[in-house]
């Protein structure tokens, strides 16, 4: 038996073409930035054009397309399109907004309050102990924690550091000082039941929430009633979640968890310019 590095002779590497659903503003903001990067750092060769990396990127960040097909696809090393990968998600987090600065720009437009809720990115399941903060007893899953702050329509504004599963959303609320951050730029919050008792002014409040029951005091109707338009208000606050979560790399995150925090902020900068064109 001997070891031949031949491909069969009926075998053949195959390449299809697959629709991106993105504007054409989103990658040539993509190019644009890349192209600028490029100057800066005085790089005046890359294998491909800019315009032709962006569109690899994307499809990488939309699709979920693994590094080895992409890279297949357009005679490059899989090494090759890992680095641009990595190198648009850093460009790209770096223009994500800070949280105080999110919130003044919303005042400053006239806006009244913003939305507040958390939610679970899964990941792979991972051996030894480091991984256990990261299952979630809610989620029955592991995975990552994060914030995320939205306008009155549900647009995103902001999302906090990605946080072990096991985080409670109180826990990184306050870690991120989101209350006093609310005050100093003179705005309110809608929030679910998670976040009840991070805010203790009863006589002027900034996060507001919902009533609970407990097994000896039930809801009164104007409770209930009180429940419901809040929930109705909070509504937007998913839509927003569900435009981040177009991107199909969140479905399981493979990427190291110490890379989530640039990936999901680099994400929110491509959100906005789909949603907001």
């Amino acid at each position: 038996m001997t070891n031949t590095k031949e491909r069969a002779e009926d075998t053949c590497p195959l390449v299809y073409q697959c629709r991106l659903p993105l504007s054409t503003r989103t990658v040539n903001h993509l190019a644009d930035l890349l192209k600028r990067h490029l100057k800066a750092i005085r790089s005046r060769w890359r294998i491909l054009p800019p315009g032709r990396i962006a569109v690899i990127v994307l499809a990488v960040l939309r699709h979920d397309q693994r590094l080895a097909d992409m890279a297949g696809g357009n005679d490059v090393s899989e090494s090759t399109v890992r680095r641009w990968r990595d190198e648009l998600i850093g460009l790209l987090a770096a223009q994500a907004p800070r949280l105080d600065r999110a919130l003044k720009k919303v005042a400053r437009q006239g806006g009244e309050l913003v939305l507040i809720d958390g939610t679970l990115i899964r990941t792979r399941r991972r051996t030894g102990k480091a991984d256990r903060q990261n299952y979630s007893g809610k989620h029955r899953s592991h995975g990552l924690h994060f914030l995320a702050l939205t306008d009155e329509r549900g647009r995103l504004i902001w999302i906090s550091a990605a946080r072990p599963g096991r985080t409670h959303d109180n826990t990184a609320a306050r870690h991120d000082h989101i209350l006093a951050h609310l005050r100093a730029a003179g705005l309110g919050t809608l929030a679910d039941l998670g976040f009840r008792g991070l805010d203790n002014d009863i006589l002027n409040p900034v996060i507001v929430t919902g009533y609970t029951a407990t097994r000896t005091h039930k809801l009164t109707p104007g409770q209930k009633k009180a429940n419901r338009v809040l929930a109705i208000g909070r509504a937007p606050v998913e839509h927003g979640f569900a435009h981040l979560k177009n991107w199909r790399i969140l479905t399981k995150l493979r990427t190291d968890t110490a890379h989530a925090t640039r990936l999901l902020r680099a994400l929110l900068v491509l959100t906005n310019l789909e949603v907001n064109r």
